[in-house]
């Protein structure tokens, strides 16, 4: 591998570990492209290529993996987690819980509570890990 792509791959990551760390802030596209100190173009490319999908998808799917702890986890409602998680509305957080799940919030929750008094932990949060 060579000097550049090791570089282009630790500026890369270090984006990615901002996203997963502060997945709650907005986050945009300059911000990200600035914190990988490289132009927004680039930097959309570049983290498509390294990671497989966008940036932007990127950050929903965690914000849904987050989403998805607290619904096994918490009773607390659906519109509280879509704002804890950094969405700005309930209908746009649905609407995208329901593309990378397959289903949405409410009923994933039901669902998931009625399925894990059955199952240990780890193989739930296995089996309902959102794919790309």
């Amino acid at each position: 591998m060579s000097r550049a792509v090791e570089e282009s791959n630790r500026r890369m990551l270090r984006v990615r570990d901002a996203m997963d760390r502060d997945y709650a802030q907005p986050l945009d596209v300059p911000a990200l492209a600035r914190i990988a100190h490289v132009s927004q173009a680039h930097f959309t490319r570049t983290f498509r290529a390294t990671f497989g999908e966008t940036p932007h998808r990127y950050l929903q799917r965690r914000r849904v993996e987050r989403a998805m702890f607290l619904l096994r986890e918490t009773d607390r409602s659906v519109t509280d987690i879509c704002y804890e998680v950094g969405f700005g509305s309930p209908a746009t957080f649905s609407r995208t819980f329901r593309d990378i799940v397959g289903r949405p919030p409410r009923t994933y929750r039901r669902e998931t509570v009625a399925a894990t008094g059955y199952v240990p932990t780890c193989f739930t949060k296995a089996w309902t890990r959102p794919s790309t």
